[in-house]
């Protein structure tokens, strides 16, 4: 006769072993799955991390001083080069933040813009496509201005609002400071694609 105090052990059945292992498997499967996709998204959000800090920059648009080309919280992405010309549009530091313009001229160039917004590099005027209003805007510039050697003039497409090169505040922007050209807007996605 069994004691009152021992437990009756409950055999499983062999379908209930094997669909126990089955679990097990699919549980541990799942673990290293994970693990591994985990391990992979860390890989590349360091490398995209490491890739957007040594060589293409990300910024977000703060402003209308380049309107139309570039609009408020529109998102671009930089080229890091220290190699520009006329035209390009460049992000670069002043007093602790970045900001873009277009590169109107070069070292050692000569500028001047007139009365109504006509901007001469060298004696030629400038054709500026990119720009739907012409002004002279906040200018405290005497021109003919021979820029310095190793700057570069900037001025926003939107001259009634860019406090930019035409102004003593900024000048002209050291090579140095320049972090790279815009390269591509990445957002808003109907206007993804190369920026001039």
């Amino acid at each position: 006769m069994a004691n009152k105090h021992e437990k009756e052990v409950i055999v499983p059945s062999l379908n209930e072993i094997q669909s126990e292992r089955k679990r097990i498997r699919r549980t541990t499967y799942y673990r290293q799955a994970l693990r591994g996709t985990v391990s992979v998204l860390l890989v590349v959000a360091a490398i995209a991390v490491l890739i957007t800090t040594l060589f293409l920059p990300i910024l977000q648009i703060s402003g209308d001083s380049m309107s139309p080309t570039l609009e408020h919280d529109e998102i671009v992405v930089l080229l890091k080069t220290k190699k520009f010309d006329r035209g390009d549009l460049v992000g670069f530091y002043y007093q602790g933040k970045i900001l873009l313009k277009r590169v109107i001229a070069l070292p050692e160039d000569e500028v001047a813009i007139d009365a109504d917004g006509n901007v001469y590099v060298n004696g030629e005027l400038l054709e500026e496509p990119y720009v739907t209003d012409k002004k002279l805007g906040d200018c405290d510039l005497e021109f003919p201005y021979k820029v310095p050697a190793n700057t570069y003039f900037v001025m926003g497409d939107m001259r009634s609002n860019s406090v930019d090169s035409r102004n003593s505040a900024i000048g002209s922007i050291s090579r140095d400071d320049i972090i790279g050209r815009v390269f591509i807007r990445v957002w808003p996605l109907p206007k993804v694609g190369f920026t001039y």
